[in-house]
Parts: structure tokens; C-alpha cells; sequence
């Protein structure tokens, strides 16, 4: 057997706030009979976190072509902390060579009454069964502009509203953050032990295809009071709840504005796409062909057009909503200074109140040496690369916690609206009291 990582995070509610000393418990899943007894006890730390364990996985062939074959092992997870709730996390799947992340936001039984939140994690769509996608025109007619339905732009949300079903049946809603979303989906959509191109490749058709419903606003114009459904007929997986890996994490907070488009055209191309596999679709992308051509070498951009034409460009979003201040547009290190800087090091200190481990820093716009050492601390706890330069995505990722440790108290007093449960997001519980948020 080959071994994969698995690492557990648990915040409190629906922020980044971190709750250690939490109990986590870790043993195999009943599906796997052929593993051998093997029970895990670990402890969060005092960024929320546990040490990554190594766990038992299947060969990684098996995630290398289709086969009947399990492609990752299962794993039963329980945490206990006092003050919260219990939750259990069933059949979290470790791929080998790959470090799975599981987030659990705990809940404080003041808030609720005291009983287990449990989750079980379901089947990736490339080895479980699942509807194939129905055919749509990718080109949507918009309204007219006066009829204030259509965004002027794309724009990257802060949250989207996932609807549990299809679009006429009935079911919960969830409100998560729009990157932990695109997380979630690629995770229950694809091998974390593809290539890096064949990823990004994905990720792009997930990002595209998600703008372009909240662009066109396709379900909120029908009455709907969501933004897309987790039902494969429809939009995407997202599986409620599930493990990510860090590779594709990391790979989506450096994408997750960028979306693909025709020349001339501004909304993002409706990126319908199929396994390859079980499903034809000669005019979208297949998954494991672009496993092929990922392994070929062939960059993502070429993937992408292979299946859906050249007359493509990739469009990063201008406008980034929640977001405190907007990426400067160039990176931050040592000997940089001016506002931006600013913003970080004040950023970096408020995160700090929740994770000491972070040095405080002095507020006054030079990037030194000391502020390298934070970044790299605050990349380290975050499953960044440690190059203590502020990039793009840790641009972002420090502006998502800091809006993280700083929103709880708002998030909880939304007049009802949302209720949160075990993991990033909040629950609709009364469907005639939803509340888009503007």
C-alpha cells in the first residue's frame, strides 16, 4: 500500500478563528475491509490545526486510468472539544502522495443543543455514479441592461448559495464562501494526483462555468433564491462538508478570478464538460482526456482550447467582492513600500490576536525583513508556499482571514437568516426569510 497525508483544521463557526485543544479522532472506514485496524489520536494546536498523519492509500495507478479500482482510501473522522458541539466527518478520502484537508467549523452548544453534527463525505464523481450533465446553449440571452438583472461585469462574489437537488426539488440551501466552493468542487470532480496542468485546466472550466451563472444571474432571474445547484445534470458536485487537498487549493487561490471567454464576448464561457469515460461530449472538455494531455505536457490554455476552440482568452475578474483592499498588482517582498505594505502589516497583526504564532509587526509601509518572516509564518499556517513574499493568492488568502477573524459577530447576527453547521458555510433553515446578500 502507498500512504497519503491527512491534516484536520477546526475553527470556530463559520470564521477562521481557531479553536485548539480539540480531540480528533481518526479510524478507518468500514467500506475499508481490507485495511487492518488503525485508530489515530490527535490534538489541534494552537493554530486549530493537527500534525499531518500518514495513512494507508491505494497504489496511485489507480488514479491514473479508469478502473473499478478505489482510487483513495476512507477515513472516519470525530472531534470533541469542550464547549462545541461533536461532529464526525465519514469516509474522508486520502489519495497516496497527497495531503488531504479537512476543515471542521465547530459549533459552540451555547448556540445550539447539544448533539453530533455528522457529515459523510460522498464518492468522487470519476468512481461513483452520478447524472451526466444536460446539454445547455452556452450562449445564454441576457436581458436588456436597463432591466437590472444582468451584472454590468463578471465578478468574483464573496459567498454563493448552493442549492441542494436539482432546481425544482426541494432541498437546503448553503451559503460558502465562492473559493472554498470551487475548492469543494474540484475535489469531488477530480484526481488531486493529476498534473498541475490538467488541475488548472479543470479549475478554469469550474470557475467559468460558475461565473457565468451568477453573471447571467440564470437562477435568481427564474425566482430562484439561489446561484447554482450541486446536482451533476445541472452545475456541480459540490459534496457539503468534503476533504480538499492542499495541491488544488493552492492551485485555486492563485485561479480563482480567472475565467475563460470567447473574443468579443464578456460573460464567461459556459464550460460544460464529462468524464471521458462513462460520457461522450465531443464539444467539451473530457476529463480524463485532459489527464492525457496534462500528462503530455500540454499547458492548460491548450487543454481548454483542444476541446473548446482558439477563439478563447482567459479574463481575470477586476472586481473581487468582501475583499478590504484590491491586490496592488504587483508583489510584495522585501524592500517594497508604500500603502499596500500598510494594509498587509496591519492585516497581519489583527490575524495575529488569533494566531500568536504570527510576530506582530510595526505598521509603517517597509517591507523588512520582519515582515518577510510573518508572511512566511502566515503561509506556512495556511498551506501556502513559504516564500514570504505576498503573491497574488496570499494577497487574498490574508485578506479572506482577515475578513475571517474579523466578521463572526456580523455573520451570527443576520437576523436569523443563516444557521451555521459543521463546516464553511451557513445553512438556510426558513426558505421565505432567504435573504440574497447585496
Amino acid at each position: 500500500m502507498a500512504e497519503g497525508q491527512l491534516k484536520v483544521q477546526c475553527y470556530k463557526g463559520q470564521s477562521y478563528v481557531p479553536v485548539d485543544g480539540s480531540k480528533v479522532t481518526i479510524n478507518p472506514s468500514n467500506s475499508n475491509a481490507r485495511m487492518d485496524y488503525l485508530r489515530v489520536d490527535l490534538t489541534t494546536d494552537a493554530t486549530g490545526q493537527t500534525a499531518p498523519i500518514s495513512l494507508s492509500a491505494p497504489p496511485i495507478e489507480y488514479s491514473n486510468e479508469p478502473t473499478d479500482n478505489a482510487p483513495y482510501s476512507l477515513y472516519d473522522i470525530r472531534v470533541e472539544r469542550d464547549g462545541f458541539q461533536d461532529a464526525i466527518i465519514r469516509e474522508v478520502q486520502v489519495f497516496p502522495e497527497q495531503t488531504a484537508l479537512q476543515r471542521i467549523n465547530l459549533i459552540e452548544r451555547a448556540n445550539k443543543p447539544s448533539t453530533v453534527e455528522e457529515i459523510v463525505v460522498l464518492p468522487n464523481t470519476l468512481f461513483g455514479d452520478y447524472p451526466e450533465k444536460i446539454p445547455e446553449d452556452p450562449e445564454k440571452p441576457l436581458p436588456p441592461p436597463s432591466s437590472g438583472v444582468v451584472l454590468p461585469n463578471p465578478v468574483v462574489p464573496e459567498f454563493i448559495t448552493v442549492h441542494q437537488g436539482g432546481p425544482n426539488e426541494a432541498g437546503p440551501n448553503f451559503r460558502v464562501p465562492y473559493k472554498e466552493y470551487v475548492k469543494n468542487v474540484a475535489s469531488s470532480e477530480i484526481y488531486s494526483t493529476w498534473s498541475s496542468n490538467t488541475i488548472r485546466a479543470n479549475v478554469f472550466c469550474i470557475i467559468s462555468f460558475t461565473l457565468n451563472r451568477i453573471y447571467t444571474e440564470w437562477y435568481r432571474g427564474k425566482g430562484k433564491n439561489f446561484d447554482i445547484t450541486n446536482s451533476t445534470a445541472y452545475d456541480h458536485a459540490f459534496n457539503y462538508g468534503r476533504n480538499i487537498y492542499d495541491n488544488i487549493s493552492v492551485i485555486v487561490d492563485e485561479l480563482f478570478a480567472t475565467y475563460v471567454r470567447r473574443f468579443g464576448r464578456k460573460q464567461p464561457l459556459l464550460t460544460q464538460y464529462c468524464d471521458g469515460k462513462n460520457v461522450q461530449c465531443p464539444q467539451w472538455l473530457s476529463q480524463w482526456g485532459s489527464k492525457t494531455l496534462g500528462d503530455q505536457g500540454r499547458p492548460p490554455y491548450e487543454i481548454l482550447t483542444n476541446y473548446y476552440g482558439s477563439d478563447l482568452e482567459l479574463k481575470t475578474a477586476e472586481q473581487v467582492k468582501g475583499s478590504p483592499s484590491s491586490y496592488p498588482g504587483y508583489d510584495l517582498r522585501v524592500g517594497s513600500r508604500g500603502e499596500p505594505v500598510r494594509v498587509i502589516q496591519g492585516q497581519l497583526n489583527r490575524i495575529s490576536e488569533n494566531y500568536p504564532l504570527i510576530p506582530k509587526l510595526a505598521v509603517d509601509g517597509v517591507f523588512g525583513r520582519k515582515t518577510e518572516e510573518s508572511v512566511k509564518v502566515f503561509q506556512s499556517v495556511f498551506n501556502l508556499p513559504q516564500t514570504g513574499i505576498v503573491d497574488y493568492k496570499t494577497w487574498y488568502k490574508i485578506s479572506d482571514v482577515y475578513v475571517g477573524v474579523t466578521r463572526i459577530a456580523e455573520l451570527r447576527g443576520e437576523n436569523n437568516i443563516f444557521y451555521p453547521v459543521n463546516d464553511i458555510g451557513y445553512r438556510s433553515e426558513e426558505e421565505p426569510h432567504f435573504k440574497y446578500p447585496k
